[in-house]
């Protein structure tokens, strides 16, 4: 007798429906993507008990009639591809014929439809898979799909679904998913009667990505745009100020499919590089036009995983827009203060004894009302020379988060629309483009921040951060050009590693040594400094290395050469910037803020960090109840 057999057809639907519709929102994803295809412009979704008891999608497409009403709820019976080629040149979000019947296989599911032409409808009742009832009704143009009593008939399905506000959370997650690609259309969802969104149709899909995401984020977007003869490119990205903890924010659209994809979501991190603290997610929406037959939609039966043919070409359009637009749009933006007028509005700096004492204020700047002489020999950095190349030519070659050295999509910065700000009850003030150069300053808080004052406001800097990114600028264009300036070492300086660290320290040898680092292997685990970059001449050494071999090795083998330097760069930059709880003269502050004008991401650490703060006049006035 035989051991094989073909299984029945009931059984063989509940099989795919596990593959097809993992969760109420797995329904409504497929219900909405056919009411898509179908062109509806006006999808309302009405959910019940998160999805347990009721799921309908109802639409104004164009309709189905009766004999296609009833061959959709038949397994791969589908009017989206005809032959082979077909399958690899997907033009619509459906395509494989499974979803209708792998919902009706595990629901009480009905299907009420009417195309245009037809005077009447066709509504179809199915029970667990079985076709129960055939009838022509009175319908409007459109289809309404009703599902009732997901999984009854598996209940080892149904006993997996969550509580009532989890599985609507995913409802809604996913509705606005599939919303944010279709700002034209309207989406109007409910559960239990009582309206949870409403998203009218609109021209902009700007106005859709801030609906969606939330108004408050209207101000924290910037476009990227990109376009070259094989991907176009558009969308808008947070800026680093605006975040999250998880990357849910991140929406990637391929040829109007919302999907999930690693390529473009790593490309994404990585123009962001150095510009957001680990655990920290930027917000994304981002629309990828390819050729359809350069993208393979059929990897997953959910669709929302693709195959690009091109993925260095994408991966690299991605992370270099990302990357431009950022180093465009943050830039510091202040007004400098330089008539006489506005140090009358403006007496910020005219700080009584009393006050810096109260607040920590050194008067670095203050004595006699003018800028102290300074004597001290501390300088930032060995070289009197600018800490990175303004033009592009070295560092930016393998800076993760700029590189230009190959050529790049063309790429056009658009601001989105502001608010009209509040009528001020003094001088408008507009956000003008400068250089830190250009503030003035007013000193040091607990000789960690630099307190300054632009035309609009207060500035906080943060020394230590900034120094590190002047310094590791500067490591990384001086590597970049020539062997930097290196010191010999009076007396050798030896470092004792464990074995794994050993191992990873004597592979890195001829790395370190092109950032100065010039170590030798000194017999089992030991290991000989001779020589430091000159940067680093008046710090430890010892430390320096321990904590760069324990950073790659925590890495692994993963990365580049490019980025293990980086990483190598990050620490000899941490360690030989200045501290917090330092205090600094005036000449030494009005040369860190001239080296961060030269810096290509002067407003963030190699670790993401922020240098700088910004507080606007208004809102120290509305602080103080000096304006409404």
């Amino acid at each position: 007798m035989s051991k094989i057999k073909i299984l029945p057809e009931t059984l063989s639907n509940k099989i795919a429906a596990g593959e097809v519709v993992e969760r109420p929102a797995s329904v409504v994803k497929e219900l909405v993507e056919n009411a898509l295809d179908a062109g509806g412009s006006r999808i309302m979704i009405d959910i019940a008990q998160g999805g347990r008891s009721l799921i309908r999608v109802a639409d104004n497409g164009s309709g189905m009639g009766h004999d296609d009403a009833l061959l959709a709820l038949e397994r791969y019976a589908t009017s989206k591809i005809y032959k082979d080629q077909d399958l690899f040149s997907i033009h619509t979000l459906g395509f494989r014929g499974e979803a209708l019947p792998s919902i009706a296989s595990v629901s009480r599911f009905s299907l009420v439809t009417r195309e245009d032409s037809a005077e009447t409808g066709t509504e179809i009742l199915v029970d667990g898979g079985k076709i129960k009832h055939v009838a022509e009704v009175g319908a409007p143009k459109g289809t309404m799909a009703t599902v009732k009593q997901l999984f009854f008939n598996t209940p080892a399905r149904r006993k997996f679904l969550k509580t009532v506000g989890t599985e609507m959370s995913h409802i809604a997650e996913t509705l606005a998913g599939i919303a944010l690609g279709r700002p034209g259309v309207q989406f109007r969802l409910t559960h239990n009667d009582r309206i949870v969104k409403d998203w009218p149709g609109t021209a902009s899909a700007f106005d859709r990505v801030v609906d969606v995401l939330g108004g408050d984020l209207k101000n924290d977007l910037h476009a990227v745009d990109a376009q070259s003869d094989f991907i176009t490119l558009s969308g808008w990205i947070s800026s680093p100020r605006a975040t999250r903890r998880t990357s849910r924010g991140i929406y990637i659209y391929v040829n109007g499919r919302f999907v999930r994809d690693r390529i473009v979501q790593h490309a994404l991190f990585e123009g962001f590089a150095q510009r957001l603290v680990k655990g920290q997610f930027p917000l994304a929406v981002l629309f990828i036009s390819v050729p359809f037959d350069e993208v393979d939609v059929n990897v997953h039966p959910t669709k929302n995983e693709i195959r690009f043919v091109r993925q260095k070409e994408i991966h690299e359009t991605v992370r270099q827009t990302v990357a431009q637009t950022l180093a465009e749009a943050d830039r510091p933006q202040w007004g400098a203060l330089n008539s006489s007028a506005d140090e009358e509005r403006l007496p910020s700096a005219r700080i009584s004894e009393k006050t810096r004492k109260a607040f920590g204020i050194r008067p670095s700047v203050f004595a006699k009302g003018k800028l102290e002489e300074d004597n001290s020999e501390w300088k930032l950095i060995s070289e009197n020379r600018h800490p990175a190349a303004t033009d592009g030519s070295s560092e930016s070659a393998n800076h993760p988060a700029a590189r230009t050295a190959q050529p790049a999509p063309r790429t056009t910065h658009l601001e989105p629309r502001t608010p009209d700000r509040a009528p001020r009850t003094h001088q408008t003030v507009i956000w003008q483009k400068k250089q830190f150069s250009d503030l003035r300053i007013i000193g040091q808080l607990h000789n960690t921040y630099i307190v300054c004052e632009a035309q609009a406001g207060l500035i906080l800097i943060d020394q230590h951060a900034a120094h590190e990114r002047v310094l590791f600028e500067t490591l990384r264009s001086r590597s970049a050009a020539a062997k930097p300036a290196v010191q010999r070492l009076l007396v050798p300086e030896t470092v004792e590693l464990g074995f794994r660290e050993a191992g990873v320290l004597e592979k890195l040898i001829p790395d370190l040594a092109q950032l100065g680092l010039e170590i030798e292997p000194f017999g089992g685990s030991t290991f000989v400094v001779k020589a430091a970059p000159a940067l680093l001449a008046d710090r430890e050494i010892k430390p320096l290395i321990i904590e760069i071999v324990e950073k790659i090795a925590a890495i692994g083998s993963g990365p580049g050469l490019a980025e293990v330097l980086d990483q190598c760069r990050m620490v000899m930059a941490c360690h030989g910037a200045i501290r917090a709880n330092q205090a600094l003269t005036e000449k030494q502050i009005k040369g860190l803020l001239n080296q961060l004008d030269a810096c290509q991401n002067p407003s963030h650490c190699p670790h993401g960090r922020p240098t700088w703060l910004r507080w606007e006049i208004r809102e120290l006035e509305k602080s103080f109840k000096r304006i409404v």
